[in-house]
């Protein structure tokens, strides 16, 4: 009698590990939003840097912000 956690026709050794693991659509969201605010940041860090800005930590803040959200509503309608 084998009383092992798995057995050999128990469903779990074809699990994959890789499909156990849970991604919630904010991370898919934060991690294409962190993407687009490379590119901008890139693209914007001499001038915001410059002292034009009052703050840039938090217009890199809000950037990212309107990044994640971007990349939700992209995720969202496509």
């Amino acid at each position: 009698m084998d009383i092992g956690l798995f057995s050999k026709n128990s469903a779990l050794t074809d699990l994959v590990f890789g499909a156990s693991l849970y991604f919630p659509p904010i991370f898919k969201a934060l991690f294409l939003g962190f993407v687009i605010w490379l590119l901008v940041h890139r693209v914007i860090r001499d001038w915001l840097y410059s002292g034009d800005v009052w703050h840039p930590t938090l217009m890199d803040l809000s950037i990212f912000i309107i990044a994640v959200s971007g990349a939700m509503w992209i995720l969202t309608h496509w």
